[in-house]
């Protein structure tokens, strides 16, 4: 596995970068026939550092960990527990879904963007204060323009699976196609810690 540890306006060690790329080398290999790669960044925030990791572990598969502590080491320690302690509570799950994905056809590819927030104009400001519901002008001034485009998979899987895709790689939000119902589903992460479900299909 390809392992990238970079630091922003940091300095890091050689030693700390060898302790990174043999403690998620192992982890890989313990889960995995094979991880494609595997991306830590350190940064510093006011007196504590924090640690990013992502790691792709097949064809729509990632993980993601993150941690935080008064040095860098215990900090890429929190962020890689994270890590093991999904990947121990999907066990056999991981592994067959990994190696699985080798055969599974291509996913469907979908268009993501970025809209641009910005202030809303006095106008807009005192139609909302006014109790005005105009959708076109609200949505015109809040968003004023696309700053960004990607092309986002959208993988065929059962809910259980997406579930577990949502909490390896710690997202908010996962869109998929049900392979019970080839409906359009999303799952997500509520407030309350809870994993919301919202199907497309005929009830």
């Amino acid at each position: 596995m390809h392992i990238h540890v970079s630091g922003k306006q940091i300095a890091l060690s050689d030693a700390l970068k060898h302790r990174v790329n043999s403690h998620l080398g192992g982890l890989a290999d313990r889960y995995f026939d094979k991880a494609l790669e595997a991306k830590v960044t350190f940064s510093k925030a006011r007196s504590f550092f924090t640690c990013d990791i992502n790691v792709h572990a097949g064809r729509g598969l990632t993980l993601r960990g993150e941690g935080e502590a008064a040095d860098a080491n215990a900090a890429f320690d929190d962020a890689a527990e994270h890590i093991a302690k999904r990947l121990r509570r999907y066990h056999k799950r991981v592994t067959t879904h990994a190696r699985a994905t080798k055969t599974v056809a291509t996913p469907e590819t979908g268009r993501s963007y970025v809209l641009k927030s910005t202030q809303a104009t006095p106008a807009a400001k005192h139609q909302l204060e006014n109790g005005v519901d105009d959708d076109a002008t609200a949505e015109a001034e809040t968003y004023a323009a696309i700053i960004a485009e990607h092309t986002t998979d959208i993988p065929s899987l059962s809910v259980s699976e997406a579930v577990m895709r949502l909490d390896l790689a710690a997202s908010s939000i996962l869109l998929f196609r049900n392979r019970k119902n080839q409906q359009i589903n999303l799952v997500f992460r509520r407030d309350d810690g809870n994993i919301g479900w919202v199907d497309t299909g005929p009830s």
